[in-house]
């Protein structure tokens, strides 16, 4: 019995065969796309599967992040070392980060410390916001609220028990530890 070079329907393409890639377009968050061009030109194998660019540009250029999608639920979790947390579907969980994004369609329960949150859909719970805590119209707060900084936009709700000077909070860095001094 023989077997055929094209065994399992396996084609052989020349490299004499000229190929041509056409980049597709950056995307620039939430769906919105640039015609601006990649930084790196994509092989004939990612530019044939939508990727443009390399696949550790993202996490150099905004950190760690976590996006939980819509209809996802994540309970139950502790979450740490993660720089951007996005949250289009629904958590309940523990966190310490540096910011946090709740999308309209989402739903943050728990207790989280944050340096900036950008709230448009909700959040019950501890919110502890060591700098700026920027509510939109569609957006949502109750629980136990500190903060640096607020921003409400017209018909964005702030319920619960809320307190300026979420700045004490932040995490000392050596050089910043207080000093305790007595007057003689």
């Amino acid at each position: 019995m023989a077997i055929s070079p094209n065994f399992f329907n396996k084609r052989e393409t020349p490299s004499t065969e000229a190929r041509h890639v056409v980049p597709l377009p950056q995307t620039t968050g939430y769906g919105a796309t640039s015609n601006t061009p990649a930084p790196q030109t994509p092989s004939p194998t990612s530019a044939a599967m939508g990727v443009v660019g390399s696949a550790s540009a993202p996490a150099t250029a905004g950190g760690s992040k976590l996006i939980v999608g819509p209809n996802i639920k994540l309970k139950g979790v502790e979450i740490t070392d993660c720089d951007t947390l996005v949250v289009e579907g629904l958590v309940e969980a523990t966190m310490d980060s540096r910011v946090m994004e709740i999308a309209e369609q989402g739903a943050f329960k728990g207790s989280a410390e944050i340096d900036i949150a950008e709230i448009h859909g909700q959040f019950d719970g501890n919110l502890t916001v060591r700098q700026k805590l920027v509510i939109y119209a569609t957006g949502k707060v109750t629980g136990k609220i500190r903060y640096g900084k607020v921003v409400i936009e017209e018909g964005g709700q702030l319920t619960g028990d809320i307190q300026f000077g979420a700045a004490h909070s932040a995490r000392p860095s050596s050089a910043e530890k207080p000093v305790l001094s007595m007057a003689a």
